[in-house]
């Protein structure tokens, strides 16, 4: 029997404990800053929505460059010395974005916020990964995910006051809220075992994974995988907007219900991703639920109101299942086939897939969900089983070549 992860909500692991305290701080602040700064960049600034989208993109990029070698140093320099060290950083910086009056100011702090936030990220996943030993390390990200989406939905009522008051004081508020609550984070870090630094053998590869080319591949298959995410926040929004008769209060409606349904079940639904084997076939299933959801979807700008909205809920509905299933098969592929001595740098480099998402993903949804309208939507729904069916041979193939590219301390 596998022991229970908690007792009425609360984890039973002291670890995880200190884990969910730190994830609900830090992103409690940020799903306050997510909900105002754009408005308050445009609307308080005087930014032009022009200005703001490259800035975010400049900090886009940033955090593609700086996954891979930050869990390299926490690897290499311990993984919660070095957390700390980046989650002090985001709290100096968190609040200075609000103080840029030039657009060139404005891409540099985000740029260097991202810095920080990203490379304590990339180091946290390989903490995770070396704490949670015996195969929990799925469960620890499910409970984990649960606890982030309550954060980023509580800040995001914050940030929801702070656009009520419009002034541009509760706006700046925003931005200290988020500098303290990461404060917290980086202090609560400091709770965490001492993990040891990894000592690198001689002639080892510095980026071994940049080698390891069963891994990049199923990097590569669960970044496909993530792109329902943008679909269902970005393409999901246009499409009821641009498409369909539903009222636009959907879009908000639906986050909630996404939101609800991950921090009620995602631990519940990720019990049986332990494992690489099992993570594929997870994987699987959940592309297909998601294929499923962006069928109903699909037909949702046939009807009127009352039947797009229908659509438009059963769909999402259908889709969070798979969300949640496809999110813990994607963390036991992840996480199955690293080394555990070196899992800051293997799980800073699959955190690419997904930042590449949200690089590319943001015009390729808008074509395929808006432009393309219906047959957008089902086209996306056959690249998600398409995804599934490939992520079955491609974790055999990189389960079967641990040993070839150096990995022998992996929990398969």
């Amino acid at each position: 029997m596998t022991a229970p992860l908690t007792r009425r909500g609360l984890p039973l692991d002291p670890d995880l404990r200190v884990l969910a305290l730190g994830s609900f701080a830090n992103r409690f602040g940020s799903g306050a800053v997510v909900t105002t700064s754009a408005i308050y960049f445009t609307r308080h600034v005087g930014f032009t929505a022009a200005e703001v989208g490259i800035a975010f993109a400049v900090a886009g990029v940033v955090a593609l460059l700086v996954q891979v070698p930050a869990g390299q140093l926490g690897d290499t320099l311990g993984p919660r010395r070095m957390l700390t060290v980046f989650m002090v950083g985001a709290a100096l910086v968190a609040p200075l974005p609000a103080f840029a009056r030039a657009p060139w100011s404005l891409a540099l702090l985000l740029a260097l916020l991202t810095l920080f936030e990203r490379s304590a990220g990339a180091v946290q996943q390989g903490v995770i990964a070396q704490l949670a030993t015996g195969r929990r390390g799925v469960m620890f990200k499910a409970y984990l995910r649960a606890v982030t989406n309550s954060a980023i939905g509580l800040g995001s009522v914050f940030g929801g006051a702070a656009l009520v008051v419009d002034e541009e004081w509760a706006y700046v508020s925003v931005f200290f809220l988020n500098a303290a609550f990461t404060a917290v984070a980086a202090w609560n870090s400091t709770r965490l075992p001492d993990l040891p630094a990894y000592v690198r053998a001689e002639g080892e590869p510095r980026l071994a994974v940049l080698r390891d080319v069963p891994f990049v591949v199923i990097t590569l298959v669960t970044g496909v995988f993530s792109l329902h995410f943008t679909i269902m926040e970005l393409g999901m929004a246009l499409y009821i907007v641009e498409r369909t008769e539903a009222p636009k209060v959907m879009v908000a409606i639906l986050l909630v219900v996404n939101t609800i349904a991950v921090t009620f079940f995602q631990v519940r639904l990720s019990r049986r991703a332990d494992s690489v084997t099992s993570g594929a076939r997870a994987l699987l299933t959940g592309s297909l639920f998601i294929a499923v959801g962006f069928a109903v979807v699909a037909f949702a700008d046939r009807g009127d109101a009352t039947t797009a909205v229908v659509l438009l809920v059963v769909g999402s509905l259908v889709h969070v299942v798979g969300e949640m299933i496809g999110s813990g098969g994607q963390w036991g592929l992840q996480m199955g086939l690293a080394p555990h001595e070196r899992q800051g740098q293997y799980q800073g480099f699959a955190g690419l897939g997904f930042s590449m998402t949200a690089v590319i993903g943001p015009p390729m949804v808008a074509y395929f969900c808006v432009d393309l309208g219906e047959v957008g939507w089902l086209l996306l729904a056959g690249l998600m089983v398409a995804t599934g069916l490939v992520a079955i041979p491609a974790s055999r193939w990189a389960l079967a070549s641990r040993e070839r590219y150096g990995v022998t301390t992996h929990s398969g």
